[in-house]
């Protein structure tokens, strides 16, 4: 093996620090005295030296792997071209994990972009490009030469795609700029366009003469706003939509737009065509971007790929502006096989990819580190007993926590755990199903989060035995509709999932007419997840079970909700109910897989292993006791006709709705609905039931014990306990947003 002279140096030191002390401490500092001895007087320059020095050590003889070693890591910028990389070499035991620490937290960052001097961003004057520029615009739109930046070239849009555009992206001070787009994001109807008449849906209809128009194709509609005229359409434009359902987006280019008859034709297809048929809003919508022509407003950016020309109309003055260009196309770090290490309070930050992958890792731990700004998502998890611990994690690209792990058809738990992390304004490109925590495998622990801001899921699951307790859950499902705060759906082997104590609040209002957000949504015949003791307040349908079985709906609060709870029997009624030809209908075949009826699958989910001689389309099982409904204003509980058949087979009782001022109108309440009571109040003696507003914006529940107790057998809600707490790592709790 040839080692160069500066890991012989290291070698040195730590040769001399192995005989005179138990503990290895080593010391990284990329902007101070370049020592590379691995003191404090003379660190390291980068994390892989100290890494590298760590494996030879091993390697050699000199350290055991159950050595206590610490990294401390010094405040700077650590510029990464490709990722930072641990492997099963690097990590250390159960009890003396190698721990990787910054010296102040907040201050070191790692970093997968390129840093730009502010003043290499200079007034445009090309007078084509001013004329193009919207006239507002000219003289405050900056231009960045980015040609001695960037050596390769910038890679082009797809004709289509979902998620995370092509990079770079541009981030001025901590935050993502905005590709110049139409409308504006705080334009009226929050910032989209929409269109009701549509040209040709895209879909592929057999009996069409034209070979092109019998398989999926490009679309077309009218859209009356003559505003397309003004782009310059050859250069590529772009339009984010949701072209049929308000669960599935897609960014498709602009083949071509007749100014004569309104019609924008698309350039790829969409798979559920253009207005092909949706539960919810009847008119479409999209904004458009990639437009040069619709760089008018403070924060947005444009690059000309070709000419390597990077325009900016900045929020302010660049003069101390941080400009980075993020362009890695790979994790941050890359955690592979490694047991026992541990990463304190970095900053990861600045990439085109994702942040923090660790796969197959066991005992890993993130704790007070900050992953944000990247393009796709935050952490990835796959192994056992990793901990993601009081972290945050915003401006992401797609999805902020992914764990899996464990093993589903042994059903042996993976105890992996997202606790007391912050995780915000995610999904700016994958607008739908890239939630706040994703939770598969078997055994994942999701606890004390608080999520919110977003356009879809706070958190999506499967998989089994996952625990997800005292979770604060707030605007999210913002821009959706048929969605839930939590999703979960299409299989009866998702089994032994655990919603407790959880607080859900201030959703999106999606479709009002149909009521379309929901707090927990349990779709398409999904079955076995335990709901309890969690808190809803203005979340649109609180709980629905779509036609599943196995799904306690235990002690749950909700307070001004339209709809309490929804049970439909859709397995009963829907022709692609257990069919292996429709997406993912293919129920009986998924259970098979898990050869759901022998153990350990028989014995722990025993309602499962009869469910092919036990009326399968029938939802039973779903016991729903001692929950309270509070000011509900359409409905208690909405059920179909089917349902209404079955409800001597439901274990219904000791549940409550409440009026809690005796309105004589806008309040639903049952009538003779078995296991139900009615209790209301007055105005001069209002049941103290439901959710305050104190001087700070916070909300505050209102839950009398003795009378909840006395009238539905209700067992108190640790709502205190719920959300955000303060250790070691999260010193102060974040501070608030206003709430509507």
């Amino acid at each position: 093996m040839k080692i160069s002279p500066l890991i012989l140096a290291g070698l040195l030191v730590l040769n001399m620090t192995c005989r005179c002390q138990a503990d290895l401490n080593l010391y990284v500092n990329g902007s101070g005295p370049q020592g590379f001895l691995g003191t404090k007087e003379k660190p390291f320059y980068t994390i892989d030296q100290a890494r590298n020095i760590i494996r030879l050590a091993r390697h050699q003889g000199k350290l055991k792997t159950e050595d206590r070693v610490t990294v401390h890591i010094e405040p700077g910028v650590y510029e990464y071209s490709s990722s930072l990389k641990f492997d099963k070499t690097d990590g250390g035991t159960q009890e003396n994990p190698v721990v990787y620490r910054a010296t102040k937290p907040g201050t070191v960052r790692i970093q997968g972009g390129v840093s730009l001097d502010a003043g290499t961003f200079q007034p445009v004057t090309d007078a084509a490009i001013l004329k193009r520029l919207p006239e507002g615009a000219r003289g405050k739109v900056l231009v960045c030469d980015l040609s001695t930046v960037v050596k390769e070239p910038f890679a082009e849009f797809k004709p289509s795609y979902r998620g995370v555009p092509v990079g770079p992206w541009l981030y001025v001070n901590h935050r993502p700029m905005t590709l110049a787009r139409w409308p504006n994001a705080d334009a009226q109807d929050a910032g989209w366009a929409s269109f009701t008449k549509v040209i040709d849906k895209g879909l592929p209809d057999p009996k069409a003469k034209d070979p092109a128009k019998q398989k999926s194709h490009p679309g077309a509609f009218v859209f009356d706003d003559p505003r397309p005229a003004r782009w310059k359409l050859d250069e590529g434009v772009w339009l984010l939509g949701y072209w049929t359902h308000d669960w599935s987006d897609e960014v498709i280019r602009i083949a071509d737009y007749d100014p004569q008859q309104k019609i924008i034709r698309l350039a790829a297809p969409h798979s559920y065509g253009i207005m092909g048929g949706t539960w919810g809003a009847k008119a479409r919508r999209f904004f458009a971007l990639n437009v040069l022509e619709e760089l008018d407003t403070p924060g947005e950016w444009y690059l000309d790929r070709a000419r390597k020309q990077l325009y900016l109309y900045p929020q302010g003055k660049l003069d101390y502006a941080e400009i980075v260009l993020a362009t890695l196309t790979q994790p941050l770090m890359q955690v592979q096989g490694t047991q026992h290490i541990r990463f304190e309070n970095l900053n990861f930050e600045y990439s085109h990819s994702e942040g923090v992958s660790l796969q197959s890792t066991e005992g890993v731990e993130l704790a007070g580190c900050v992953v944000a700004n990247l393009a796709s998502g935050g952490i990835s998890v796959s192994g056992t007993q990793n901990t993601i611990r009081s972290c945050d994690l915003y401006h992401l690209g797609t999805r902020g926590i992914t764990l899996n792990g464990g093993d589903r058809k042994q059903l042996q738990r993976a105890e992996n755990r997202a606790i007391n992390n912050h995780i915000h304004d995610y999904g700016l490109f994958q607008r739908t199903y890239a939630p706040g925590i994703y939770a598969g495998g078997c055994g994942q622990i999701v606890q004390n989060n608080c999520i919110h801001d977003a356009p879809h899921n706070a958190i999506l699951y499967g998989g089994n035995e996952n625990l997800f307790e005292r979770n604060e859950i707030y605007r999210v499902v913002m821009e959706t509709g048929d969605s839930g705060a939590f999703y979960t759906g299409r299989d009866w082997t998702t089994q032994g999932n655990i919603l407790r104590h959880n607080f859900i609040h201030n959703l999106g209002g999606g479709d009002a007419e149909h009521v379309n957000t929901m707090g927990v949504y349990l779709d398409d015949c999904d079955s076995g997840d335990t709901v309890e003791g969690n808190v809803f307040y203005r979340t649109g349908r609180a709980i629905m079970i779509g036609g599943g079985r196995d799904n306690p709906i235990l002690n749950n609060l909700v307070i001004d909700c339209p709809i309490g709870l929804h049970v439909d029997s859709r397995g009963m009624t829907w022709k692609q109910w257990n069919d292996p030809k429709s997406a993912g209908w293919n129920l009986e075949e998924k259970a098979e897989k898990m050869n759901y009826r022998q153990p350990p699958w028989s014995t722990r989910y025993p309602h499962l292993a009869k469910i092919m001689t036990d009326s399968p389309q029938e939802p039973l099982y779903n016991p729903i006791q001692r929950n309270v409904f509070v000011n509900c204003s359409k409905e208690v509980f909405h059920m179909d006709g089917n349902v209404k058949k079955l409800l001597d087979k439901f274990e219904i009782e000791h549940n409550l709705a409440v009026n809690t001022t005796g309105a004589t109108s806008g309040i639903a309440m049952t009538k003779d609905l078995k296991g139900f009571t009615n209790l209301s109040g007055s105005q001069s003696k209002p049941i103290p039931v439901g959710m305050t507003v104190d001087m700070s914006g916070q909300l505050t529940l209102q839950q009398d014990p003795s009378l909840l107790k006395k009238e539905a057998s209700f067992e108190p809600i640790p709502f205190n306990e719920i959300g955000l707490y303060r250790d070691e790592y999260r010193r102060e709790l974040p501070e608030r947003r206003p709430i509507d």
